[in-house]
């Protein structure tokens, strides 16, 4: 027997999944009924919010797929808004009746923080190349940018437009991360604004308020399921640093140096300190490394050996997973906002990345934080 018309267009509707929420509305009960006569179909859905950033994209969505299914029917469809019951009830329903933080102790997510020893070795354009590689290898991948006085991933993975970061939406008390290139991404950029509305503001803040940013972004925000969470750090040894260790006590760092001894010396730090709070070194990258000239030679412009020391040094494990070429690319790239390994995937530093995320990809994440299903007798 046919399935009825309506229970077809329902059925279609229901598999549009919500841009942000990552969820078919089906999941979401964002579907609220459909109504067909010999002339119309009329499609009702609710919106998580007024105003939703997404509305435009699912509502266009949700007609598209009313219309595989209408049998040459004009498609009406109806936009409503959750109530504030029916928002709690979502985000319940979606990260449990308590805010947690899932990515501590015997968390699934591969969660990776990104540090070096000093500034200005390129780290946040490392981790946001580096997440964008991940997720173009299927993988979901959350980023977090814990650095939090010197904030840039927006810029840097192509969020900010006409000099403003986009502002999160809030369903309820959860904030949904906005989303480029399939990497779900918060800042605290995203929430300063200047009192034009205009341009981030600076952040003066001491030890517990970074504590509690950190907090923040680890439990109010609804990353979903991921296999991967960066945090790209700040760098140095500092409070951030403290306070990741201890929410996150099962994290791998990545520590980033450049090819110097100046910054080398002070990488091996970073690395030392995240074992002190119980965290592993998952390897390390040197950036910045030998310039590939255009007649096929190498400029070591910042000098050469410095990644290899700090994997030396730091030894247990601590390889060195690669080495990026310093790229007029790399740099250009950040300041457009638009990642190289998307710009110009056959750039030096493009590909260097991409094997580095490769081999991250590669290898599984170690049982340091878990909890193992055994017990003693």
């Amino acid at each position: 027997m046919t399935e009825p018309v309506a229970q077809r267009i329902s059925d279609a509707v229901g598999r549009v999944t919500d841009p942000e929420l990552r969820r078919p509305l089906s999941e979401l009960d964002m579907v609220r009924g459909v109504e067909t006569t010999p002339d119309e179909v009329t499609v009702s859905i609710v919106l998580t919010i007024v105003g939703c950033p997404a509305a435009n994209r699912i509502e266009q969505d949700v007609r598209e797929a009313a219309e595989s299914e209408a049998e040459g029917r004009p498609v009406r469809v109806e936009v409503g808004v959750m109530t504030p019951a029916e928002r709690q009830a979502l985000t319940e329903k979606l990260r449990g009746p308590t805010k947690r933080n899932p990515f501590g102790e015997g968390s699934l997510t591969r969660v990776i923080a990104v540090t070096s020893g000093k500034g200005g070795v390129g780290k946040s354009t490392l981790t946001a190349n580096l997440a964008v590689a991940l997720a173009r290898r299927g993988l979901k991948v959350g980023l977090i940018d814990a650095d939090v006085h010197g904030f840039s991933i927006p810029q840097l993975i192509g969020l900010v437009e006409d000099g403003e970061a986009p502002s999160p939406t809030q369903v309820g008390d959860m904030i949904l991360p906005p989303i480029a290139h399939d990497v779900k991404t918060i800042s605290i950029g995203m929430f300063l604004k200047q009192s034009d509305g205009s341009t981030p503001g600076a952040v003066m803040w001491r030890g517990p308020m970074l504590h509690r940013t950190l907090q923040q972004f680890l439990t109010d925000v609804f990353f979903g399921d991921l296999d991967v969470l960066l945090l790209d750090m700040p760098p140095g040894t500092g409070d951030i640093a403290i306070s990741a260790g201890h929410l996150l006590p099962g994290a791998e760092v990545l520590v980033v140096t450049t090819p110097q001894a100046a910054a080398s010396d002070v990488a091996i730090r970073s690395g030392l300190v995240a074992r002190q709070v119980g965290q592993r070194v998952l390897g390390v990258v040197e950036n910045m490394s030998a310039m590939q000239m255009p007649d096929g030679s190498t400029m070591d412009l910042f000098g050469s050996g410095g990644g290899a020391e700090v994997a030396r040094a730091l030894g247990e494990g601590a390889e060195l997973l690669g080495s990026v070429p310093l790229s007029p690319a790399l740099r250009a790239d950040g300041d457009a906002g638009i990642p190289t390994v998307i710009a110009h995937p056959d750039d030096p530093a493009a590909l260097a990345v991409e094997a580095i995320a490769e081999r991250i990809a590669s290898t599984g994440r170690g049982l340091a934080g878990r909890k193992l299903p055994v017990s003693t007798r």
